[in-house]
C-alpha cells in the first residue's frame, strides 16, 4: 500500500513561484516513476510532469516546459515540483501519482 501526500500549494500572484512536495510512504518508492497532474475547475485532469526512478529522466507538458521543474529525493521519499513564472491558467488542484496511487491534491491559485 502506497500513500501520497501533497503539500506546498497556496495563493500566489502571476509571475510568482511555488514549490510543491509529494511525500510517499510504502515500499519501493525509489523504483517507480512519479508524476504530477493537475485539474482545473470544469476541466479534465491533465499531465504536468514526470520523473523516472533515478531522477535522470524527466518529461513535461508543453504548457509548463521551461517554467516548472520536477525532481526527487529517494532518500527522503519526496518528489518536488518547482513552479516558476506562474500564470493564472496554472490555477488547479495538483496531484501526484505513483503507479495506480494518487494523493489527495493541493490547491494552487494564481491571481492576476
Amino acid at each position: 500500500q502506497v500513500q501520497l501526500v501533497e503539500s506546498g500549494g497556496g495563493l500566489v500572484q502571476a509571475g510568482g513561484s511555488l514549490r510543491l512536495s509529494c511525500a510517499a510512504s510504502g515500499p519501493s518508492f525509489s523504483s517507480y516513476t512519479v508524476a504530477w497532474f493537475r485539474q482545473a475547475p470544469g476541466k479534465e485532469r491533465e499531465f504536468v510532469a514526470s520523473v523516472n526512478w533515478s531522477g535522470g529522466i524527466t518529461n513535461y507538458a508543453d504548457s509548463v516546459r521551461g517554467r516548472f521543474s520536477i525532481s526527487r529525493d529517494n532518500a527522503k521519499n519526496l518528489v518536488y515540483l518547482q513552479m516558476n513564472s506562474l500564470k493564472v491558467e496554472d490555477t488547479a488542484v495538483y496531484y501526484c501519482r505513483l503507479g495506480i496511487y494518487w494523493g489527495q491534491g493541493t490547491q494552487v491559485t494564481v491571481s492576476s
